[in-house]
């Protein structure tokens, strides 16, 4: 069984994935409250959600108030991922199958957002269509 390492360790390694792909660190991370560690990673602030200072401005508390819910926004997705897409489970072996099972539970997760815009196009389509077809029923007397 593998250990879980709470996010402490994990951030600096996550930090260099994402500097290799971006090609710079960036300079605010968004860390939930169970994050316990260094409140800065070379030049990455790390903020931790926590009651504001007394003295705090109200466009102080409002901007803190809403980076941190951009970073609240993922967890109904990856809730979503767990429970509708397979992601609670996997059945695939080793590193790569858990990197394959992601890979595709995202997919999956972006192809139904991308099919029920498509509905909802379609839908609207039918409806211009059928408007042109069948006059209003106050045009027929």
């Amino acid at each position: 069984m593998r250990s879980r390492p709470y996010d402490g360790p994990t951030l600096p390694d996550a930090l260099e994935r994402v500097r290799r792909l971006r090609r710079e660190l960036p300079e605010v991370a968004v860390c939930d409250r169970g994050y316990r560690g260094k409140s800065w990673v070379e030049d990455t602030v790390i903020l931790i959600p926590r009651p504001p200072k007394k003295d705090a401005t109200a466009y102080e508390k409002q901007k803190m108030r809403k980076r941190l819910r951009r970073g609240a926004a993922i967890e109904p997705i990856i809730g979503h991922l767990k429970s509708d897409h397979r992601m609670k489970r996997n059945f695939l072996k080793g590193m790569v199958g858990d990197e394959i099972n992601i890979l595709l539970a995202a997919a999956a997760f972006n192809f139904k957002k991308a099919m029920r815009a498509l509905a909802l196009l379609f839908a609207w389509i039918w409806i211009l269509l059928l408007e042109q077809i069948v006059p209003p029923t106050d045009q027929l007397a």
